[in-house]
């Protein structure tokens, strides 16, 4: 799949000079305001993102990632009065997203946790009322893996976690815009389509579109469909190592139908992913369908993090998508649930998608590499015009659209 190891570059080919003031630090007062800058056939130009749909090929499919992002930071308070912050990661068994949600008792998660030398063995306790209810959370720590602590919680009620943490915790907005959320944020943090709870981080190139983008890709019938992948706190993880080859990409999950792959199948080459997200979750598909006959458990698949450079595969997409679409009718599922590692950056060769809905990343980040897997180094040249033109940067900033 590639003819570039991108183990070896340097992770400084991705920094560039953002000032503070170019960081959207809230979003604009409607959402398909902003900017939009489009790089097609190596021009660059702009207009707004309500015009998005004069840009989009005719027969394209558009993909976007219908993942919800929970109030993920639940404050507690010890009897001594430190405050510890619980950040929910993910379930303790991360292929059980929705059995964890509806839990009405007590579940296990993965999180971080702040303030943890204060927090030694005491159970921390919560007390809200919650329509009319009174309501008690505990969290106990567990044990310690990795970077990150075990928590389980137990909470009165008969109400399922994803209402306890709706209701008691907080949305849990970018690290970079240093501000405290505010309740609007519950709102625009989050997609108009968005369906399935489990992100810690909105999929931010869908933030744009409203109703209005919807009806006018329908008219001008442009197919669009829907994959899960639960963004992960990993998505803000910088390159700090000077090489991509020791840089450990986080593992998120993702849920795809077997409408959207016939869907591909139908429409493919023309697949335009919006958001890193759905690059990530629809390019793990290649190699799944490659490699779906290895796989010890058909049940949750698995893409790592080198797999795309170390595994050359000679078949074409179709072919692979047309394995996965004949696996899942064998197993008579609709769904198929995986995780994926995997990296892309410049020596990658994109399978699945031909163009990206996105908004302008971090410096040193590995969205940043993958943009440039796609649009090779004119990358500096678009965020050098982004830059000049008065783009706003980051998650509530403005969009491209990016048509190599």
């Amino acid at each position: 799949m590639s003819n570039l190891d991108p183990r070896i570059i340097a992770t400084s080919e991705f920094n560039y000079e953002l000032p503070d003031e170019r960081i959207a630090k809230f979003p604009l007062s409607e959402r398909n305001k902003s900017k939009l800058l489009i790089y097609k056939n190596n021009v660059i130009s702009d207009d707004h993102f309500t015009q998005l749909t004069d840009y989009i090929p005719e027969n394209s499919l558009l993909v976007f990632n219908n993942t919800k992002v929970i109030h993920a930071r639940i404050e507690f308070n010890k009897s001594t009065g430190a405050r510890i912050e619980i950040f929910c990661l993910e379930p303790h068994l991360p292929a059980e997203y929705a059995i964890s949600f509806a839990q009405t008792n007590k579940c296990q998660w993965k999180c971080m946790v702040g303030n943890l030398k204060k927090w030694k063995s005491e159970t921390l306790i919560k007390e809200f009322n919650y329509k009319s209810k009174s309501v008690t959370l505990q969290a106990k720590l567990i044990e310690q893996e990795h970077n990150s602590q075990i928590i389980d919680f137990e909470w009165t009620g008969d109400l399922s976690f994803a209402e306890i943490i709706e209701f008691c915790g907080e949305i849990p907005i970018p690290p970079y815009l240093n501000r405290k959320p505010e309740e609007s944020d519950s709102i625009r943090y989050q997609t108009v389509y968005s369906k399935i709870d489990g992100s810690v981080a909105a999929p931010t190139a869908g933030l744009h579109f409203t109703n209005n983008e919807f009806n006018q890709l329908t008219e001008k019938g442009i197919n669009t469909d829907y994959l899960t992948l639960h963004v992960g706190a990993g998505t803000f993880k910088p390159l700090q190592s000077e090489t991509l080859g020791t840089h450990q990409m986080h593992t998120e999950h993702f849920q795809v139908s077997l409408k959207l792959i016939q869907n591909l199948i139908k429409h493919y080459p023309n697949i335009i992913a919006v958001g890193t997200t759905s690059v990530r979750t629809l390019e793990s598909l290649y190699i799944i369908g490659n490699s779906i006959n290895k796989q010890s458990n058909f049940n949750y698949l698995t893409v790592n993090q080198w797999d795309a450079y170390d595994n050359i595969f000679q078949t074409d997409t179709l072919f692979a998508l047309k394995t996965i679409e004949s696996y899942m009718k064998n197993k008579e599922v609709e769904f198929i649930n995986a995780s994926t590692s995997i990296m892309i950056a410049p020596g990658y060769k994109f399978k699945i998608i031909s163009g990206i809905i996105t908004n302008f990343h971090q410096p040193k980040s590995t969205l940043l590499a993958l943009v440039s897997a796609l649009v090779g180094s004119s990358w500096k040249e678009i965020y050098s015009y982004a830059l000049k033109n008065d783009f706003r940067f980051l998650s509530y900033g403005d969009s491209s659209l990016l048509l190599p």
